[in-house]
């Protein structure tokens, strides 16, 4: 696997007032842009192209990354300027020359080193037609992270109500082609990646469900001193 997409076009409406001024991929986990990060680690996994959707304040986006030579990677831009989903970023991207297969990433979560080539090398030895990442830290906490039902290695609810399910959805995903033609008919707008596989698994398509390591991502403001400089916390 070759390409990815990486959606970055979101507010980060619980970030203000921070994200007022800036786009939440470029705000630092560990000191560096999150989505610099991801980059590092998508090419590490073997990804060469790289279709970044941007919306909000997405001229910084592009200024931090540039042609993506910087990471070793072909980035192009997709603009997608309504809040209409992640399957409209996935829809975006397809329409600005993005071919399945492809990873599908979002570019606030800071995934654990080496767990990105995990997922793929996963999902490539077992030639499934679609694949979502699941993670036991953070912990599922709905509306806004949902647990993931992952039956025998197969996802069989990707937004499961089951307080018991330890398992939450993480924002990476394999979409093929065989996937992505569920992208019609979704219900929206706001059309959600969420949707699309689940019909697909009800379709009796083999949805994988890859379990990884811990990942991070800044959710409210006082996020940005906790990951940036955790020694702040030692002291009572």
């Amino acid at each position: 696997m070759k390409d990815a997409v990486v959606m970055a076009a979101g507010e980060g409406m619980r970030l203000r007032p921070l994200t007022e001024r800036y786009a939440k991929p470029v705000l630092p986990l560990d000191g560096r842009p999150v989505i610099a990060t991801l980059l590092r680690e998508l090419r590490a996994a073997g990804i060469e192209r790289t279709w970044i959707v941007v919306g909000y304040r997405g001229e910084q986006i592009r200024g931090l990354l540039g042609d993506g030579s910087g990471f070793g990677l072909q980035l192009r831009y997709a603009e997608q300027p309504e809040r209409d989903g992640s399957a409209g970023a996935v829809r975006v991207a397809l329409a600005a020359g993005a071919t399945p297969p492809f990873l599908i990433a979002g570019a606030d979560t800071l995934f654990a080193p080496g767990d990105v080539r995990r997922f793929v090398e996963a999902v490539e030895g077992r030639g499934v037609p679609g694949a979502i990442a699941v993670r036991r830290s953070p912990p599922p906490d709905p509306p806004h992270r949902w647990a993931t039902r992952v039956t025998d290695g197969r996802v069989t609810r990707v937004l499961d109500d089951d307080p018991d399910n330890p398992l939450s959805g993480a924002p990476l995903w394999l979409l093929t082609a065989a996937t992505a033609a569920y992208l019609e008919g979704l219900e929206g707008p706001p059309y959600e990646l969420a949707e699309l596989f689940q019909r697909a698994a009800d379709a009796g398509l083999e949805i994988a469900g890859v379990e990884i390591g811990p990942t991070r991502d800044l959710t409210y403001p006082l996020d940005l001193m906790h990951e940036n400089f955790p020694y702040l916390g030692s002291y009572d």
